[in-house]
């Protein structure tokens, strides 16, 4: 399997390679086989006992147990790094769970984050609810002004976290504009990029750790659960240690390991966060990703760049379309807006501005109800990214768990539809559009 846990600088860049070649696997090295096998394994042997007592003092890595580590998962996780521009990835049960992770690897109680307000309603719920009963504070800023993160800042802050492409409002995120403000104060950015594989790279412009709910457009068939998270080996855990104590302090679940020392030292990688989450929280916590699952998402990421390709011209011609339907009062979509987020969108995109597109009917929630009602080639389903074309009303499922109050925060007003458009034939997609509008 060469290499595990990390990857080097590939010579090829280019998403449509990385996507079928990234990372250090080739073939197995026992069949030769080219696909990744999947290892339906709990444990693996050790050559003696010099090695295991290595494996589990990490210094060295190979694979002990399938809750922290697995061959075939590992594969994935380097193909995900390497298509991100990072250099470490831990694949979860979850996007949900990354998400958690993410978090809970940089903050502990009486600790803080400072957040975007344009996030995912099941993401609030969490920040709002189970991480806050954990003694972690969540404080919220308006991404129109990247400003507004600094004014939340204080001694406790662990980090900024923030959606490339938040849904319902599909408004950039501004990725370099608050990562220059985080880095200021030895602050990362953690940035979900869900809704934007191949078609943005924050990395590139300046965030510490990406994520990703891999059920979505990276697995693409919508037959799996999973995520990831992506360590981008950019940032110096270890340059204020007040600042990042779990990074800097003797960890007594681990021998009293340092991380910030210790995983650069061993590894010759600069990815303390993506380890420390491995060995710590997906040891104790337990949500690991099945292989089968993990060979499922290999399976899609294979036709990822070719799929987004498709998915955002698709939803081009849509927007195109419903911006000129009597029927439609607004259409929300990441090239529309004027000004400084419409600026965003062509900064941080390249390729295309997404698959997602909001829309309002006129005649409010009747309205969007009778719409969903009336589609019959797309799916009325809770997921995006799929490879077929969805429809949702957000208002009384993705974010019904939220207030009135946070449903209009996050852009939720209760005529709006949110469309994910897959890979049908545009002139299809929009036959089904016009006959759901007219009925």
């Amino acid at each position: 399997m060469g290499d595990i846990y990390f990857v080097d600088d590939s010579e090829y860049k280019n998403p449509e390679t990385l996507a079928l070649h990234g990372g250090n696997y080739r073939f197995d090295p026992v069949t030769s086989a080219v696909t990744v096998p999947i290892y339906r394994s709990t444990s693996f042997q050790f050559r003696d006992t010099e090695n295991a007592a290595n494996l589990f003092a990490l210094q060295e890595f190979g694979n002990i147990y399938s809750r922290i580590m697995n061959p075939t998962n590992d594969a994935l996780e380097q193909r995900l790094a390497a298509l991100e521009g990072g250099r470490a990835a831990l694949s979860v049960s979850s996007g949900q769970a990354a998400t958690t992770f993410c978090l809970l690897n940089v903050a502990q109680a009486g600790d803080n984050i400072v957040s975007s307000t344009d996030l995912y309603g099941g993401t609030v719920n969490l920040f709002n609810h189970t991480l806050s009963k954990q003694g972690i504070e969540i404080r919220y800023a308006d991404p129109l002004d990247p400003a507004e993160f600094e004014k939340h800042i204080d001694d406790k802050t662990r980090a900024i976290y923030a959606e490339t492409l938040p849904n319902p409002y599909l408004r950039v995120f501004p990725i370099q504009e608050v990562s220059d403000i985080g880095r200021k104060y030895n602050i990362p950015l953690i940035i979900d990029n869900t809704a934007a594989p191949v078609i943005c790279n924050p990395i590139e412009h300046g965030a510490a750790v990406v994520m990703h709910s891999l059920t979505k457009y990276i697995g693409g068939h919508g037959a799996v659960i999973g995520g990831v998270i992506i360590d981008g080996a950019n940032f110096d855990w270890t340059a204020d240690p007040k600042r990042q104590p779990l990074f800097n302090e003797p960890d007594p679940s681990y021998g009293g390991v340092v991380w910030g020392e210790a995983v650069p030292q061993i590894t010759g990688h600069n990815i303390p966060f993506a380890i420390r989450a491995r060995v710590c929280l997906l040891r104790d916590l337990g949500s690991c990703l099945s292989p089968d699952n993990a060979f499922q998402v290999i399976q899609g990421i294979e036709t990822l760049p070719l799929r987004m390709r498709q998915n955002c011209s698709n939803a081009e011609r849509v927007v195109d379309f419903l911006e000129d339907h009597p029927k439609v009062e607004r259409v929300i979509y990441p090239k529309n807006y004027d000004g400084v987020v419409g600026e965003r969108a062509e900064k941080y995109f390249n390729g295309g501005f997404g698959a997602l597109v909001g829309l309002e009917l006129k005649g409010g929630i009747e309205a969007g109800k009778k719409f969903i009602n009336s589609l019959k080639l797309f799916y009325h389903v809770a997921n995006i990214g799929d490879a077929r074309s969805l429809a949702i009303h957000p208002a009384t499922t993705t974010h019904s768990q939220l207030t009135p109050e946070e449903q209009l925060a996050s852009g939720v007003t209760p005529g709006y539809v949110r469309l994910s458009l897959g890979i049908e034939h545009p002139d299809d997609l929009l036959s089904d559009l016009k006959q759901a509008l007219e009925t």
